[in-house]
């Protein structure tokens, strides 16, 4: 595949990443001022149960569509009709276990609660092959228009429900809002339509693919939201909202990053697949570019992250800065893991991929049982400490599927990692001198940039080079079009 396909269609997943999670975070930061932490974590209490469920309507089939060399409508149809069924009985769940979840929380009031936003699930079983169909062919404008109007339009839901005081309704109705609109755009903006056919025979044959993954979705989104579901249990709701939005911070900036490179990786990945060496360039580049991008984005959050927790929400959330601090070294790593399991996806290996899950829940379920009855914080330490870990367990067959080894992997983020300690290093000296927050975070955050770029120059960078050379040629073809 071509490197300005594959830029072309990077450039506008970021631009609907970007401009999707900055609404986001911009409606988050109004409705946290206007909606109390423990409505918070009510919800996330909540959306624990949902997205476990949405993993089972997913089945892993999506991203075997995309791997299939050969996927054509018969496929496509078949997993539509498929999904539809699994997302049905998926919302049934939820409907009649309504009442054992709020028994569980000892929370009657969830019970209406949990029976509408469970619809998400009935609307992500009708846009799962759509996106699959877009990934698959690169037509990410297509999600660029669909999730920003889904996006702008829960935002203006919820933040008007907010302010008439309808605290954990104005929540719930956002996330349902969002889902659906940006479903109906994709349904009137791509052309593909389910045919009237369907094959268990390849279901079957895609299903030999998906399974693998699915389970390990399953076991990533149960492990994921087990420490929501131990901390809402055994501690407190504000705790949840605190460890919530202390992984919100990091995770904003990481998805949009994550999600761009993941969707566009894969695909491009799996159109050459049979080249194990364009396959590891892919790779080594997605790392060096994913780090170099997101390096200094974690560590200016780290250093900043107390201004900037006050600023985007109030006083009364400062809890969060503690944990806000450790994720984000947890995730400034991010990019290690997308890269290297989406080269053993796009190679076809769903087994191996499997397997690499099974081990690192072992650790991560260690780390659960060592921490959960110590505190939130360590809880969180357990987080770092596993992430850790699981970095070196998804690069190790990458050594032998690729020549590409752990310590390669770690030689090629050395560079982004030293020019990122030197930014958060000077940067950090700022907090030392008594001024306003605010005034503080305005000299902070262009001082980082300035510096980061400086350093990027002086180390000679490889992916700050390459970044120049994407805009060069960029600027050029546009002014070629022009003239």
């Amino acid at each position: 595949m071509k490197r300005d396909t594959v830029v072309k269609n990077l450039i506008w997943r970021l631009g609907e990443r970007f401009g999707a999670k900055m609404v986001q975070f911009i409606v988050q930061m109004v409705l946290a001022k206007l909606i109390a932490p423990k409505h918070w974590g009510t919800i996330s209490l909540i959306l624990i149960f949902i997205e476990i469920l949405q993993v089972f309507i997913e089945s892993g089939l999506g991203n075997a569509l995309i791997q299939k060399k050969d996927a054509d409508d018969l496929d496509f149809s078949t997993v539509f009709y498929f999904n539809c069924v699994v997302c049905g009985a998926a919302y049934l769940l939820m409907f009649f276990s309504a009442p054992l979840i709020a028994r569980f929380y000892s929370k009657p009031e969830l019970i209406p609660v949990i029976r509408v936003m469970s619809l998400v699930l009935i609307v992500s079983g009708m846009k799962n092959v759509q996106q699959a169909y877009v990934s698959r062919n690169m037509l990410f404008k297509r999600f660029f228009f669909a999730t920003l109007t889904g996006t702008v339009t829960a935002a203006v839901v919820g933040i008007a429900m907010a302010v008439m005081g309808m605290g954990l309704w104005a929540i719930a109705a956002q996330n349902l809002v969002n889902i659906t609109i940006d479903t109906l755009i994709l349904w009137l903006t791509v052309k593909w339509r389910p045919k009237k056919c369907f094959s268990f025979q390849r279901l079957k044959v895609l299903y030999s693919f998906g399974w693998k993954l699915f389970a390990s979705s399953l076991m990533e989104v149960i492990y994921l939201k087990l420490r929501g579901l131990i901390i809402g249990k055994k501690y407190s709701e504000d705790d949840l909202a605190f460890y919530t939005y202390g992984e919100y911070f990091p995770q904003f900036i990481t998805s949009i990053l994550n999600s761009s490179i993941d969707s566009v990786l894969l695909p491009s990945m799996s159109s050459v697949q049979d080249s194990r060496e364009n396959v590891k360039n892919m790779t080594r580049r997605a790392i060096k570019l994913g780090t170099y991008i997101l390096m200094p984005f974690m560590v200016g959050i780290m250093v900043c992250a107390a201004p900037v927790v006050r600023i985007v929400l109030t006083k009364e959330w400062l809890p969060v800065v503690p944990y806000l601090r450790i994720l984000c070294i947890s995730y400034a790593f991010m990019p290690i893991h997308t890269a290297n399991l989406n080269a053993i996806k796009a190679i076809g290996r769903s087994d191996i991929y499997l397997k690499l899950e099974i081990i690192k829940k072992f650790v991560d379920f260690a780390s659960i049982l060592a921490t959960m009855f110590i505190s939130v914080k360590a809880i969180v330490y357990g987080v770092l400490a596993a992430s850790i870990i699981s970095q070196v367990i998804n690069a190790w067959p990458n050594k032998k599927l690729l020549g590409y080894s752990y310590p390669e992997q770690v030689a090629d983020m050395i560079p982004q990692m030293i020019a990122s300690a030197i930014m958060g290093g000077i940067i950090y000296l700022i907090n030392l001198i008594d001024m306003h927050y605010i005034l503080m975070l305005a000299i902070q955050v262009p001082l980082g940039v300035i510096i980061y770029i400086i350093c990027s120059k002086l180390m000679h960078i490889d992916s700050f080079e390459y970044l120049l050379d994407i805009v060069k040629s960029l600027l050029i073809r546009k002014k070629g079009k022009k003239i």
